[in-house]
């Protein structure tokens, strides 16, 4: 009798191929679980407690100044490019957040992966290669080849 696998479970072997390290890898959410909803206010604390990332981290991935991501922490309303610049970045941990534990997204993005030619996640970001990270995130997510 042939033994049935679960798409969630050939995700998980295809990203240990990739070097993304599966020990904190799960299956796939139904839901992302950072998505605000309406036209809720960006919470720096609250975002990066619950992905385990530093302020300076998100300053790369934003492409905004410390001092910036310092006054949005303490309230201030983020610029109308600056609210694009978060929404996005909210998107992508949401696609992230689908394919490992969010406590694990902070640490993924700062470790070398064999899937971006040895550059860590936030390198490839800074460089504008976003859409490298969504194709994984698309391959994971559909079991497509890597």
């Amino acid at each position: 009798m042939k033994k049935i696998v679960s798409p969630a479970k050939k995700v998980v072997s295809r990203v240990a191929k990739v070097a993304v390290v599966p020990k904190k890898l799960v299956k796939i959410r139904a839901k992302a679980v950072t998505r605000p909803a309406g036209k809720a206010e960006f919470n720096v604390k609250d975002f990066c407690g619950r992905f385990q990332l530093v302020r300076p981290d998100l300053t790369r991935l934003t492409g905004y100044s410390q001092r910036a991501v310092d006054q949005w922490a303490a309230g201030d309303k983020p610029s109308g490019p600056a609210q694009k610049q978060l929404t996005e970045v909210v998107r992508l941990f949401d696609g992230l957040a689908d394919i490992m534990e969010t406590d694990y997204v902070g640490e993924w993005l700062k470790t070398p992966n064999e899937a971006f030619d040895g550059s860590t996640p936030l390198q490839v970001t800074e460089r504008g290669e976003l859409d490298r990270i969504w194709r994984m995130i698309y391959q994971l997510q559909t079991g497509e080849p890597l």
